[in-house]
């Protein structure tokens, strides 16, 4: 009996000593809008390194994954939310629903360029560094005897006609950011003029961000904009693709930020140091992920051609700023949205029209067709506009808010039937343009 009695203190005590282990095996959720060669690659380090602990997933596109995380209640959010959009992060910010963090490691340096790496509140830091540009597929260049492009510019010519490929900046943060970046590096009215016309050249807008390098490398689309680690995970994993920065683009952070009210925070602030040390900094350079990383040593390690932003190397002229860009996030996808995205036939044929013009006329001025050219590549919103602060905070509401939904929509309705009458009209004078 004494024994029994003993052997089973023994147990009861090496349970005790074997429960606190297993209350330490935590969950942490990642909302991330990355592809998973990246995610993947990151999720088998980190088990690997803390076997207590599970890493999950939740593949959302940057807008779908702010809409995920101000749905969840405080207590049962996820723990981390990681993307290549600077703005999101300072939607997430400014609604109280990320924690402070700190400056984190000191041998990142405090800005790439004139752009702060981390937040300077603390509240989300950069993870890996991204810039936006266009990959080709080669073979589908020489086949269509196409020349490379070098600016955002070129790709308004008449030349790449059907070749283009670009998403949505509602579906993909990262072309979100790729569209700001001409915005801002070219002026509004003339930035929206280039991506007007760049979505009239397109052939698609893809659903997700992933479907335009996807479409390049198996030879669908013929150029594609992108940010520039599809491009470069494209290339140096062998396909026939090629990649170029243009003159105007920005270098900016994709971060990574411990989200206010999860479920396992101490779970969250591991993850993202380990994404920030040496040995999550190293993945970044395997080929299928090719990001730039935020620590400058890691370079040391990398391909002698690989872009380093921190060695002059890229050449970009936009200083992005991220403020601004938050302050109208909205309006630019909704505005993409209402005349390209959901207008992309009309916008199509009043581009095919104006091309065919200008061949007809052979460089012969032309008042009909500078007038089709105003109505088809003008923005609904100029520039005094998009300064008014009513229509921004109109677009920043939130659903609940039954008036503003219903006064959004009508704004949303006016803007999409003038591109529709707008892209008719740009028609039928470019088809009598003399």
């Amino acid at each position: 009996m004494h024994l029994s009695f003993t052997r089973t203190a023994v147990a009861s005590a090496l349970l005790a000593l074997l429960l606190p282990m297993t209350a330490q095996a935590e969950t942490i959720s990642v909302v991330t809008s990355f592809p998973k060669e990246l995610t993947t690659a990151y999720k088998k380090a980190y088990e690997a390194k803390y076997p207590n602990d599970k890493v999950e997933i939740l593949n959302k596109n940057t807008s779908a994954g702010i809409a995920y995380v101000r749905e969840q209640a405080s207590g049962s959010r996820p723990e981390v939310f990681w993307a290549s959009a600077p703005d999101a992060f300072e939607v997430l910010s400014n609604q109280k629903l990320l924690v402070n963090i700190g400056p984190g490691n000191p041998d990142i340096p405090a800005k790439v360029g004139n752009y702060p790496v981390n937040d300077p509140q603390g509240f989300y830091r950069g993870q890996a560094l991204a810039g936006y540009g266009m990959m080709w597929n080669t073979r589908y260049m020489k086949a269509n005897k196409l020349p490379a492009p070098k600016e955002w510019v070129d790709l308004v010519k008449p030349v790449y006609f059907s070749h283009l490929a670009i998403s949505s900046p509602s579906r993909s943060g990262t072309t979100h950011l790729t569209v700001e970046t001409i915005l801002q590096g070219e002026g509004w009215n003339k930035g929206w003029e280039q991506v007007l016309m760049i979505g009239g050249n397109s052939a698609a807008i893809t659903e997700r961000s992933f479907g335009v390098p996807d479409g390049v490398s198996n030879g669908q689309f013929g150029i594609g904009l992108v940010i520039d680690f599809f491009g470069l995970a494209a290339k140096n994993s062998g396909m026939p693709v090629d990649f170029v920065y243009p003159s105007v683009t920005s270098i900016v952070p994709a971060n990574i930020a411990l989200i206010e009210g999860s479920k396992s925070p101490e779970a969250g602030k591991r993850f993202i140091e380990f994404t920030l040390s040496d040995e999550g900094q190293k993945l970044l350079l395997q080929k299928d992920i090719s990001r730039l990383p935020v620590l400058p040593a890691i370079y040391k390690q990398a391909p002698a051609d690989y872009p380093n932003p921190f060695s002059g190397q890229i050449q970009a002229k936009v200083n992005f700023d991220s403020e601004l860009s938050e302050s109208r996030y909205m309006v630019v996808r909704s505005l993409f949205d209402q005349m390209i995205t959901f207008r992309h036939k009309e916008l199509v044929a009043a581009t095919k029209a104006i091309h065919d013009a200008e061949k007809r006329l052979a460089g012969k001025p032309s008042a009909q067709l500078d007038q089709a050219r105003q109505l088809a590549f003008s923005p609904a919103v100029d520039e005094k506009q998009i300064k008014d602060p009513q229509l921004l905070e109109l677009f920043k509401a939130k659903k609940s808010d039954a008036d503003a939904t219903r006064a959004k929509a009508k704004i949303e309705e006016e803007w999409a039937n003038r591109a529709k009458e707008n892209y008719a009209r740009a028609v039928t004078l470019a088809n009598s343009a003399k």
